[in-house]
C-alpha cells in the first residue's frame, strides 16, 4: 500500500488479515526502519513482549481485587455496639440528702510536752556530793536526787543550836532574878527602878532566846536544803550538774518531768475561736507509732494571740498512762467541732475524687448523672459530710462502689423486702 507524498496518514484498517500480515514482515526489517512508503512515509512496531506483560500486571490487580471483595474476615460495615447492661442497685446503696447536725474538725498541729515538769536548783552553795541518777531513770516524791557538801552547813547548825542553849540559860537565870526582885519589891527591900531594871533584863533574855532559836532554825534549813529531793514522781529528762562541782544558791540541778499527764499546744486561727469550748475532744497522731490514734481535751484557751501571728494557743490535756508520749513529739489531728445548725450533709461514702476534684453519682430518672460537688472538711469518723455546692436536699446519691465512669449508664433498683439489717444500714446511709 503506497501514500502520495505529502498526504495524510489514516489509521490502518483493523482487519484482522492486515494484521497479520503486517506482524509477518520479513526478518530483516527493523522496527521502525521499513520503508514501504512512497515520500517518505513511516510505521511503529508494536511490541507483543510488552503487550503480554502489560496484560498480566491488568489482570493481576484485577484479580487482587475480587480476592479482598470475597475475604469473609473484612465486614463490609462494622456491627453496632452492644448497649451497656443497666446497673443493678439495692436500697442499701442509695443515700438521700438532707439537713443534719454533723460535727466538724479543724485541722491542728503542735508540739506535745510534759504537763508536769520542773527544773530543781540548789538553794545552798557548795559541792556536789551526791548525783547517782541519770536521764531516763525513774523517781518517786521525796526520793533523794542529789546532796551537797554539808560539813560547813552542820557546823553552822551546830553553833546556832549551841547559842540556843546559852540564850536559854541566860533566860532562866533572868526570870529566876525577876522573880526574887518581885518578893523584895513587895517587902519594900528594894526599890521600884531596881526591880524595873531586872524586868529589862528579864525580857531581853527572852529576846535573845528567840534570836538564838530563829537562827538554829535558818542553820536547820540550810542543812536540810543541801539534800535535793524529787517533788513528785516522775523521770530524770536532764541532768546539768556532775559530782564534785562546785554550785552556788540557785544552780541548777536536773530536770524532772512527769510523763503521765502530757499536753498538746496547738494553734488555732483566731477565725476559729468561736466554735472552740473547752471540754471538746480531739484525735491526733504521732510519728512512728503508725495507725494508732492519741485523744486528749481542750483543758484551757490563751486569752491573746501568739506573737507576731494571728493565731491562738489552746491546751489540750493528753492521757499517757503508758508514757508512750515523749516531750517534744509533733502532733497532727484534729479538733471535733459540733455544728450550731443543721446544714445539708451527705454521706463521705458518696463523695469520689478525681484529678482534685469531688464528685457523686446522683440517681435522676433511672440514670446515673456524674455530679461535682463541694464539700466542708471530712472528719474521721464521722458519716456525713457538709454539702456547700452542687447538691439539693432530697436529692438520691449512690453510696456503693459501680467503678469509674459510670455517667449516663441506666440504674436500675432491686425492689426487695427490706431486713431489719438493711434498715439499720439504710439509716446509717
Amino acid at each position: 500500500m503506497r501514500y502520495e507524498a505529502g498526504a495524510a496518514v489514516t489509521p490502518f484498517p483493523t482487519r484482522p488479515a492486515e494484521s497479520r500480515q503486517i506482524h509477518e514482515a520479513a526478518p530483516g526489517v527493523t522496527e521502525g526502519a521499513a520503508d514501504e512508503h512512497q515520500g517518505g512515509g513511516s510505521f511503529t512496531r508494536i511490541d507483543p513482549m510488552k503487550a503480554l506483560i502489560a496484560v498480566a500486571v491488568i489482570a493481576a490487580l484485577g484479580l487482587g481485587t475480587w480476592a479482598l471483595t470475597r475475604n469473609p474476615s473484612t465486614p463490609a460495615v462494622a456491627a453496632p455496639a452492644a448497649a451497656a447492661a443497666p446497673v443493678e442497685l439495692a436500697a442499701v446503696d442509695i443515700s438521700t440528702v438532707e439537713s443534719r447536725v454533723i460535727s466538724r474538725a479543724l485541722p491542728l498541729s503542735g508540739s506535745i510536752a510534759p504537763f508536769v515538769q520542773a527544773t530543781l536548783k540548789s538553794k545552798v552553795g557548795g559541792e556536789v556530793e551526791q548525783l547517782k541518777l541519770r536521764e531516763g531513770q525513774d523517781v518517786r516524791e521525796g526520793d533523794v536526787i542529789a546532796r551537797v557538801d554539808t560539813r560547813n552547813l552542820q557546823a553552822q547548825y551546830d553553833r546556832e543550836a549551841a547559842a540556843v542553849e546559852k540564850a536559854r540559860a541566860d533566860l532562866d537565870l533572868a526570870r529566876l532574878n525577876r522573880d526574887k526582885n518581885r518578893q523584895l519589891l513587895e517587902q519594900k527591900f528594894i526599890s521600884q527602878n531596881t526591880f524595873e531594871q531586872t524586868e529589862s533584863a528579864y525580857a531581853g533574855s527572852v529576846a535573845s532566846f528567840k534570836l538564838a532559836e530563829a537562827q538554829a532554825r535558818v542553820a536547820q534549813i540550810n542543812l536540810e536544803d543541801a539534800v535535793i529531793r524529787a517533788p513528785f514522781s516522775g523521770t530524770i529528762a536532764k541532768r546539768l550538774v556532775q559530782p564534785g562541782e562546785k554550785v552556788s544558791p540557785d544552780s541548777e540541778i536536773v530536770t524532772l518531768v512527769d510523763l503521765k499527764q502530757m499536753v498538746l499546744e496547738a494553734a488555732v486561727p483566731s477565725a476559729e475561736i468561736p466554735s472552740v469550748r473547752v471540754g471538746q475532744k480531739v484525735r491526733f497522731r504521732v510519728g512512728g507509732f503508725g495507725d494508732r490514734t492519741f485523744e486528749g481535751e481542750v483543758q484551757r484557751i490563751n486569752p491573746v494571740t501568739a506573737d507576731n501571728s494571728r493565731a491562738i494557743m489552746i491546751y489540750i490535756a493528753v492521757p499517757n498512762p503508758d508514757s508512750a508520749l515523749k516531750g517534744g513529739m509533733f502532733a497532727q489531728g484534729s479538733l471535733m467541732l459540733n455544728s450550731m445548725q443543721p446544714v445539708l450533709a451527705v454521706s463521705q461514702r458518696a463523695v469520689r475524687d478525681e484529678a482534685g476534684v469531688s464528685y457523686v453519682y446522683v440517681l435522676r430518672d433511672e440514670k446515673i448523672v456524674r455530679t461535682p460537688v463541694k464539700v466542708g472538711p471530712r472528719s474521721e469518723g464521722e458519716a456525713f459530710v457538709e454539702v456547700r455546692d452542687g447538691l439539693s436536699a432530697g436529692d438520691r446519691v449512690i453510696v456503693a462502689d459501680i467503678g469509674d465512669d459510670k455517667a449516663g449508664a441506666v440504674a436500675r433498683v432491686r425492689k426487695t423486702e427490706t431486713t431489719a439489717a438493711a434498715k439499720t444500714e439504710i439509716a446509717s446511709n
